[in-house]
């Protein structure tokens, strides 16, 4: 017979693995917006969000759009779970509501983000749906085989995304649905690189702690024993606000990006924006801003390469600090054009135009090509057809 103590702690993990995927379910499902009729009126777009407990790169960004979105004349709105929430960890005053507080009518968009794709049938029935992913390479991670393809058969408007391999990834996913790239913004007024003449910054070297945390510490590991750190102080980012994070950054010469199946990878964009650096893997998304004129992408799980990238850096900086610095300047130059408020202001408008949403003052508009892209049909056993 089993001892009684070994069985409670049996029945106890067992209630806290209930417990667990309880949680999970309940933050896959969307938030419970009710339903009206028909009223002729424009569309408005509801954003539906997760609650802002804690700061998420994904929420800032629904914010922007909402905000990008109203500003052009396209009424929107964040919709979070519970009445009065509102993201507390940037500045905004962002148009919001509590699930509750919305009717969605046929003619109005429900944009979802990807981890509620399982449980679309919770929305009103006849809604207009456009899931918006910015984790494409992990899309089904919670799914099951069979949630997949519910997921597949449920219609959808279109899908956004914010990087070009993630458009890649989706439009050859779910074709033919359409799928248009809405690209990160890195502001300049918040990262940036700060006073050029203010002299070399101390030997610093930041990193974000939410990725890849074992091989981060291997690495660093790595680096101690081989005396490359001696006199360099590490900083970890962790449960800072934004300004916090640009602020840091503008203080540290090198980054190191730990990124990985990243939709974009925000961490190394803001680091580059603010004259650091960067080392590191791309984790897929951030390979088109991880420029080797002025970054050092490293091979995915190629430590040794890592190791060699740093120590070569570190060196460098040492040797002569202006030489590395102007290498983070360049980068910050090139990422805080390319990813614009009036790049991302275009790519909304060119997408929801698509979707039948009357734009005000349309002109200079993309060519629908340019920021979206449909992938070729597939035959039921999987052959891709061209034509």
């Amino acid at each position: 017979m089993r001892p009684p103590v070994e069985i409670a702690q049996e029945l106890a993990q067992q209630l806290a693995r209930t417990a667990t995927a309880a949680r999970h379910a309940r933050r896959r499902r969307p938030p419970a917006v009710g339903s009206a009729p028909a009223t002729g009126a424009p569309p408005h777009v509801y954003y539906l969000s997760p609650d802002p407990d804690r700061p998420r790169g994904g929420i800032r960004v629904f914010y922007r759009h909402v905000d990008l979105l109203n500003q052009a004349g396209i009424p929107a709105t964040v919709v979070h779970r519970k009445p009065g929430q509102r993201a507390a960890w940037f500045a905004n005053d962002t148009r919001v509501a509590g699930a509750a507080e919305v009717a969605v009518t046929p003619e109005d968009l429900l944009v979802v983000p990807e981890f509620y794709s399982a449980e679309l049938d919770r929305l009103p029935v006849r809604s207009r749906v456009v899931v918006f992913n910015q984790a494409p390479f992990y899309t089904f991670d919670a799914m099951t085989l069979e949630e997949a393809a519910v997921f597949a058969r449920r219609p959808i408007e279109a899908i956004l995304t914010v990087s070009d391999a993630g458009l890649r990834l989706l439009s050859d996913t779910f074709a033919p649905v359409l799928v248009h790239r809405t690209r990160p913004v890195l502001d300049p007024g918040v990262f940036h690189p700060g006073d050029e003449q203010s002299g070399p910054r101390p030997r610093r070297i930041a990193y974000a702690t939410n990725r890849r945390a074992q091989e981060a510490h291997q690495l660093l590991s790595i680096l101690t024993v081989r005396g490359a750190l001696t006199g360099w102080e590490l900083v970890p980012i962790r449960g800072m606000t934004e300004a916090q994070v640009a602020r840091t950054l503008r203080e540290c010469p090198i980054f190191l990006s730990f990124s990985e199946r990243e939709g974009f990878g925000l961490p190394p964009a803001e680091a580059m924006a603010s004259g650091c650096y960067v080392i590191g893997y791309t984790g897929q998304g951030g390979e088109e801003f991880f420029d080797p004129a002025h970054s050092a992408p490293v091979p995915d799980s190629a430590l040794a390469d890592y190791v060699a990238a740093v120590e070569r850096a570190i060196a460098g900086y040492e040797a002569d600090p202006a030489a590395l610095a102007g290498l983070g300047h360049a980068a910050a130059r090139a990422v805080t054009e390319r990813y614009s408020l009036a790049g991302l202001r275009a790519d909304l408008l060119a997408c929801y135009a698509s979707l039948g949403v009357s734009v005000p003052g349309a002109d200079g508009i993309p060519r629908l090509g340019e920021v979206s892209r449909r992938g070729p049909a597939a035959d039921r056993s999987g052959v891709t057809l061209q034509g």
